[in-house]
């Protein structure tokens, strides 16, 4: 047990560091298809999970996306996560295979950025980390946002969703566990988001068969 003064000040920041260095990270980005909101949930609830830690990667599109559909800045939405990269920069963390992570999560995610994954076109960060993430075959989650899909759209989808780790998972309307509003709907999708990654979010409502 730690003895109070500089030295129990030095032994918590030591845990601390031990503790932040076990935690796993979660690559969040964002493009600019429709669901930011979407986004926010979605780091809000990896934030309550101790074990868990974000890193943020915000495309200018989706910057550009959040202030037509939130009243949050860039800089408050980037507070909630751990760390921030930006998405020009091709030499951070996420670029490499060597940089751990459980895995990442794209929402919302453009057709745009779904047929960059789908060809390899990693010419930014996210791009880049997504092959990432299918080269070693970890967890990427798609949040696929785009409404009617083309047949492009669908093969693009269709051939990622047959790799290995690959979910597509598109926000979808839910009705089964009786939302009052629609931070509720926002609430359950992006418990579904983050699930894949192990996290369970505390408000999710399971479906727990016909009552």
């Amino acid at each position: 047990m730690c003895r109070e003064s500089r030295e129990d000040r030095e032994c918590l920041l030591t845990k601390s560091r031990k503790d932040k260095k076990n935690r796993k990270r979660i690559v969040v980005a964002a493009t600019g298809a429709s669901g930011l909101p979407i986004l926010k949930m979605c780091l809000q609830i990896i934030r309550e999970d101790s074990d868990y830690e974000s890193i943020l990667i915000l495309s200018d599109s989706a910057k550009i996306t959040l202030q037509q559909e939130t009243k949050d800045t860039v800089e408050e939405i980037e507070a909630l996560a751990d760390q921030v990269c930006d998405a020009k920069d091709i030499g951070a963390g996420p670029a490499s295979g060597s940089f751990r992570t459980e895995g990442m999560l794209i929402v919302p995610c453009s057709m745009k950025t779904v047929a960059g994954i789908h060809s390899g076109y990693a010419d930014n960060l996210i791009l880049r980390a997504a092959d990432v993430m299918i080269k070693e075959q970890r967890t990427l989650v798609l949040a696929a946002r785009e409404t009617p899909l083309s047949a492009i759209h669908l093969r693009n989808l269709s051939e990622l969703a047959m790799i290995p780790g690959v979910r597509i998972i598109p926000p979808m309307m839910t009705f089964y566990h009786q939302p009052e509003n629609i931070e509720e709907m926002t609430y359950h999708i992006a418990a579904k988001l983050v699930e894949p990654f192990g996290i369970e979010a505390r408000e999710y409502r399971r479906w727990t068969g016909l009552v």
